[in-house]
């Protein structure tokens, strides 16, 4: 097990004070005031009216998702159902078509959320911290073989766990060196892949075991699963298979910050602290696996990882915690407004990240 280094934990701490510091309600609130359902069919609701809102204006949301090839929209204020409304998208890719894996008995999609998988993973691992069968500072060595990556053997074992979970392990998306860990910010969902094996690894469960006993079971995640992805490379071949609803438990489960309805999931505040805080310097809007609203700048996601001023969704509140995946899958936590919002289907046709952008511009317009 590698010696925790005092200068990066205290740069992870003063990260954090600043992401507080930019955000007071940054923290994800306690469970008090917050809604749990019991069972996936009954499931409190809230009358626009009743939560403050403008019921035309967020009738204009859902037209909008609607136009924006979505097949589930879900809101939820303070773990009621706000909105929730279902389509068949008007124009899909073939990856929605590889992506939508079936139906709940109720009609409602399930659906491979691509890269929102990571924010579960990210949880996973800190219950895994907490259960103390894995180390964030242990070398990946530590769980999986020599040799997972292209690096050398000596670059390899520098690599940790944080590194994976922070995207700075240093690698390209081969796989190969391409500098020290922890100096260079690469969103690299091959490498990403590693940390579930190594969650395998060191637990003897596989990823639906896992998922089903420290998660999905304890929060009425009946629909989700782990599914092969018969159309993907094979170092990428899990697919989180899950419908908006679920979702929306697990987007509920951070918002009450590790707890549900009271009973500690990951009761660890310190890791659920520094998960949902920038984890390095490069890009101050990515934590464990999250997107951050809060950040002075972030990078993009492709090979140039260019830098773009300003907060990721500047229409949105600046403490919105983001967990998204391809072809516009989105879960979006927010705890000042004490709102959760999942959205699934196909592209929405625009360039990356512009659903952000005039989603919230829309909501807002609704919001109290």
């Amino acid at each position: 097990m590698q010696t925790v280094d005092p200068a990066r934990e205290r740069f992870f701490r003063q990260f954090a004070a600043a992401c507080l510091a930019l955000a007071a309600s940054c923290t994800p609130a306690t469970d008090s005031n917050l809604y749990f359902p019991q069972g996936d069919e009954h499931w409190e609701t809230v009358s626009p009216g009743e939560a403050g809102w403008d019921a035309g204006a967020l009738e204009a949301v859902l037209d909008l998702a609607e136009e924006r090839n979505s097949s589930a929209l879900l809101i939820l204020h303070g773990g009621r159902i706000l909105a929730e409304r279902y389509w068949e998208p008007r124009d899909v890719l073939q990856g929605y078509v590889n992506m939508r894996l079936g139906e709940d008995l109720q009609g409602r999609p399930i659906e491979d959320v691509a890269s929102i998988q990571k924010n579960l993973v990210a949880v996973l691992v800190g219950i895994a911290r907490e259960r103390g069968v894995l180390a964030i500072d242990d070398a990946v060595n530590e769980y999986l073989d020599a040799g997972w990556s292209r690096a050398s053997a000596d670059q390899e074992r520098r690599i940790t766990v944080r590194h994976l979970m922070s995207m700075t392990s240093g690698l390209t998306s081969d796989l190969e060196y391409e500098a020290p860990p922890g100096e260079l910010w690469r969103y690299n969902t091959i490498a990403y892949h590693r940390i579930m094996e190594a969650l395998s690894a060191a637990t003897g469960m596989d990823a639906n075991e896992l998922t089903g006993r420290w998660l999905a079971g304890r929060l009425g995640m009946a629909h989700t699963s782990w599914t092969v992805r018969p159309w993907s490379a094979a170092n990428m071949h899990l697919g989180l298979a899950v419908n908006a609803r679920d979702l929306a438990r697990f987007g509920l489960l951070v918002q009450a910050a590790g707890a549900w309805n009271g009973e500690p999931v990951l009761s660890d505040r310190n890791f659920l602290e520094v998960m949902l805080s920038p984890s390095q310097q490069d890009n101050p809007s990515y934590g464990y696996l999250w997107w951050l609203n809060g950040g002075e700048f972030s990078r993009a996601v492709g090979a140039g990882r260019n830098r773009m001023p300003g907060r990721l969704i500047p229409a949105a509140p600046p403490d919105l915690l983001l967990a998204r995946g391809a072809l516009d899958r989105k879960l979006y936590v927010v705890p000042s407004m004490n709102l959760i919002v999942v959205r699934l289907g196909s592209a929405s046709g625009y360039r990356f990240a512009a659903f952000d952008d005039e989603f919230w511009g829309a909501l807002m317009q609704a919001a109290p």
